[in-house]
């Protein structure tokens, strides 16, 4: 049966309709973890990666591939020999000792500001892609539309804390100036937080231009508003281009990943232990230089995470050694006392099938329990994130709920209560008619939309409905239902204004074809 077929024969149910009208699409409040922390070191082993990784700074050095960066390194006292940036590990504490533990990110609709760091934490979808699997599964080259839909997906998703921004990239838009469609868009349909590009300084400050634009020019300076990531080079590069874009995000105060590409393996040792040690001394360097630029700004410490098949040298993904490592990498981020970004739901599958599922379940509940507070690609990552699969985005969205549901922890509010119920029904009977079941049935235990829990014969009777066609029908229900967050008429107009002019000013030497 086709998508369509079943989607007619899905909406002729008056109930299943019902419910689709009544839906809420608010977004849930920053995660506030409940649950113990799974920490797999001990103070020693702790205090054994810090060691080596101030080692690795102060006798191997990073590089900074960027005079400006070097020149500022040498006015903060750091030993700097050519490119080859050397740290004392005094230099690095006291430097990022001024990152803020916590802080909250401000989104246009203050009803979606959000507490961050420390035990809270925040879902945020995948980005990247340069293909998608389309809303009939098509895996094809994205589009504006396409991006703007996963916009508006990220805004009606309740797990979902905040859009993105090249969710998938745009080829209908010359490279040199997608970046501000692309920040358009973020900003346009959703009013959650969102995310900056970073692909070159000149993009990133763009994105801060119109940030400021957004929320005002002040504000900005003193909020944080939006979200930049900076990838390092491992082993121990840091590039003028990451460096320079850096530099936009932190002079106006907003946060920024620093996060190590790390391919374990392939650009670590192929160790545990040591790969989390090279990683950590790339993610400190960067967050020093954070504080070297502006003092007291918010910085994350990041890395993206893979490990490398020893078979084939392809990125693998939801392994036993990504979870270790990620429950390491949280231990190293709470010593230091800073917040810290992670990777959830990847997968190298290459349709949305069992691997894709077990991938990322493997990976979501490893972060977790790892306590990370920036939670990335939480949502359509899929083939190494070579596409965003629009069944994968809204299902990987819903395991997030379950995540969240799970990560709160146990509810004791009605504890007397339903003991109270055992005592009224006794030997034998059941608590379905039970008042203490009418008022609590839907907040007792979570009921997924996209998991079919039905007999084999509704099932059957149903169409045979399998997961990706349900969430395919799921997200053309979302976007059909889709409400456009009011924009102010003014600042929308200021924002295209500056579009306008910066096209103009950026020649579109990119051809419209040209790969990513």
């Amino acid at each position: 049966m086709s998508v369509e077929a079943v989607g007619t024969a899905r909406r002729g149910r008056g109930a299943r309709k019902a419910l689709r009208q009544t839906r809420d699409v608010t977004m849930l409040p920053a995660l506030k973890r409940r649950l113990p922390l799974t920490e797999v070191m001990d103070e020693d082993q702790v205090a054994r990666v810090d060691a080596a990784s101030m080692d690795i700074l102060e006798t191997v050095g990073v590089v900074f591939r960027d005079e400006i960066a070097l020149a500022d390194w040498k006015r903060a006292g750091a030993d700097v020999r050519g490119e080859r940036v050397h740290l004392d590990r005094g230099l690095v504490r006291e430097l990022i000792s001024t990152i803020p533990e916590s802080f909250t990110y401000h989104a246009r609709n203050p009803l979606n500001n959000l507490p961050f760091g420390k035990d809270h934490a925040i879902f945020v979808p995948m980005t990247g892609a340069p293909y998608l699997r389309d809303l009939d599964d098509v895996r094809r080259n994205p589009t504006l539309e396409d991006l703007a839909n996963f916009h508006k997906l990220s805004h009606m998703l309740p797990s979902i804390h905040s859009s993105a921004h090249h969710i998938v990239e745009p080829y209908d838009h010359p490279i040199s100036q997608r970046h501000l469609r692309i920040t358009y868009s973020s900003m346009k349909h959703s009013d959650k937080t969102f995310m900056g590009m970073t692909t070159s300084p000149k993009n990133a400050e763009d994105v801060i231009e119109m940030c400021a634009i957004l929320f005002g020019d002040d504000f900005i300076d003193s909020h944080p508003v939006v979200t930049g990531n900076c990838n390092g080079n491992s082993p121990l590069v840091w590039d003028e281009t990451m460096l320079g874009a850096m530099r936009a995000f932190c002079r106006r105060n907003q946060p920024v990943l620093c996060s190590p590409f790390v391919l374990g393996g392939a650009n670590t040792p192929a160790s545990v232990a040591p790969t989390v040690a090279q990683l950590n001394a790339e993610a400190l360097s960067a967050l020093a230089y954070t504080q070297v630029i502006r003092k007291g700004c918010p910085a994350i410490y990041g890395h993206y995470l893979s490990t490398v098949s020893m078979k084939s040298g392809a990125p693998m993904a939801g392994t036993p050694e990504i979870s270790l490592m990620n429950f390491m990498i949280g231990q190293m981020a709470r010593h230091y006392g800073v917040p810290w970004r992670t990777s959830n739901t990847l997968g190298g599958a290459k349709t949305f099938d069992a691997q894709a599922g077990y991938e990322s379940a493997m990976t979501l509940n490893a972060v977790l329990m790892a306590g990370a507070n920036y939670i990335w690609h939480s949502a359509g990552w899929n083939e190494a994130g070579m596409h965003c699969s629009m069944a994968k985005f809204v299902v990987d969205a819903e395991m997030c709920a379950m995540g969240y549901r799970m990560a709160e922890g146990v509810n004791w509010d009605d504890f007397d209560e339903a003991i109270k119920a055992v005592g009224d029904i006794g030997p034998g009977g059941h608590y379905l008619g039970h008042p203490h079941t009418l008022e609590n049935f839907q907040r007792a235990f979570f009921m997924p939309e996209m998991f079919d829990n039905n007999s084999i014969e509704q099932w059957q009777a149903e169409g045979g409905v399998e997961i990706t066609e349900r969430a395919l029908i799921r997200a053309r229900d979302l976007l059909n239902t889709y409400e456009e967050p009011t924009l102010d008429a003014a600042r929308d107009e200021a924002l295209r204004d500056y579009i306008t002019r910066r096209e103009r000013e950026i020649p579109a030497a990119d051809a419209l074809n040209q790969t990513h």
